[in-house]
């Protein structure tokens, strides 16, 4: 990829009835910029009803079934604006969930039609890892911690998009092999939502909102983002939704 846009959202542990503020404008920003790829970087389905994480309370918990429903009905909003757009979806933890509950509770069924998730959206190209010219990995994590998206950078040798921990920031880094990033595009969640419950409504430092990558001449530029402040999405310097 020589000249383009990547628009790179995350995280959006997509809910029945729930259509954030970054779902919205991530779909905006898609259908006006035109990207050569739309990358959804993990963790589109939450899988509350199969964590590996015992119920902590009563609350009610969206099955199997309602979660798929849901992330259809987004992603096929995507694709409706997406054009020509190559769309991947690199896949997370949590959408990890889906067959290796399969996998492990019915190791029988290996093979047939439904108990992976890829067979349920079709449309989409299923990967671990995204690798862009050479200098460019696109994945739902790597490295963790307060440092990860330096740490990412550092340890990748390349410039690194992750997702995971929804912190929607960039790191620099330069030597002398030249400058590369370490982008974390956040989540397309809204940082307060029911998939956070297991968080006891403890502060978190998690931001709404998803990254746009320019490639010039074959390298990254300098990453931009789509942010969420309350229910107001802003991207270079307008508010989009």
């Amino acid at each position: 990829m020589q000249n383009g846009v990547i628009v790179v959202g995350s995280d959006a542990h997509y809910w029945p009835g729930v259509i954030s503020t970054a779902h919205r404008a991530l779909v905006k920003v898609v259908k006006d910029l035109k990207p050569q790829i739309v990358v959804m970087n993990g963790d589109l389905l939450d899988g509350a009803s199969i964590s590996r994480h015992p119920r902590s309370d009563w609350s009610p918990t969206p099955t199997v079934k309602q979660e798929l429903e849901a992330v259809t009905e987004r992603l096929q909003e995507i694709k409706e604006v997406s054009g020509n757009a190559k769309t991947w979806w690199t896949l997370g933890n949590h959408d990890m969930r889906f067959e290796a509950k399969l996998a492990n509770s019915v190791p029988e069924f290996s093979g047939v039609s439904g108990f992976s998730l890829r067979d349920h959206f079709h449309g989409w190209n299923f990967t671990i890892s995204l690798f862009i010219n050479k200098n460019l990995m696109i994945k739902h994590r790597f490295r963790n911690g307060t440092h990860a998206t330096w740490n990412n950078t550092l340890h990748g040798g390349v410039s690194m998009c992750t997702g995971h921990l929804h912190r929607l920031q960039a790191t620099i880094l330069s030597d002398y092999r030249g400058t590369r990033w370490g982008i974390d595009c956040g989540t397309l969640a809204e940082t307060d939502g029911d998939h956070m419950h297991y968080g006891e409504d403890n502060p978190t430092n998690h931001c709404s909102g998803f990254a746009v990558l320019t490639i010039v001449d074959g390298e990254l530029i300098h990453p931009e983002f789509c942010s969420v402040h309350g229910e107001k999405a802003f991207f270079r310097g307008k508010q989009i939704v």
